[in-house]
């Protein structure tokens, strides 16, 4: 019993030690822009680029993804990311960091992680929204 109990707090303790972190260079007004392309990583077995276009897209936003040759003129932001995953017993997100660049002139304006190394974790679509309610809040 005693053992259950110990098991669980450890589980509990564990399961709590996401974080989110973000960060925008001062005046950087995301609210105004209205088009997003997001950069595919050809090491996304995940989907990650679609699971942010769709999200960019449910806020009301025009967003695409794909290769950085494929970019329309029309875009004002790239999105690129870098994920990270483990394997113990399923594969999980440990870690998703995402950078958000003006378009012609590739100057970064915000950036967001999420880092949570236990095998409880949040759903990718859960992460990016978390990580964008954060950067493109006033």
């Amino acid at each position: 019993m005693k053992v259950t109990v110990l098991l669980m707090s450890i589980a509990l303790l564990l399961s709590a030690c996401s974080t989110f972190d973000s960060y925008r260079v001062p005046n950087a007004d995301l609210g105004r822009i209205r088009s997003f392309y997001v950069v595919h990583r050809l090491s996304d077995n995940h989907n990650i680029d679609h699971t942010i276009v769709d999200h960019l897209r449910s806020l009301g936003l025009e967003a695409s993804a794909g290769p950085t040759t494929m970019m329309p003129q029309r875009v004002e932001a790239i999105v690129t990311y870098r994920d990270e995953w483990a394997w113990d017993f399923k594969t999980y997100l440990i870690q998703l960091d995402i950078e958000i660049h003006q378009a012609h002139t590739n100057r970064p304006i915000a950036r967001g992680s999420y880092r949570q190394p236990t095998i409880i974790t949040k759903s990718t679509a859960t992460v990016v929204e978390k990580i964008f309610s954060r950067l493109l809040s006033p």
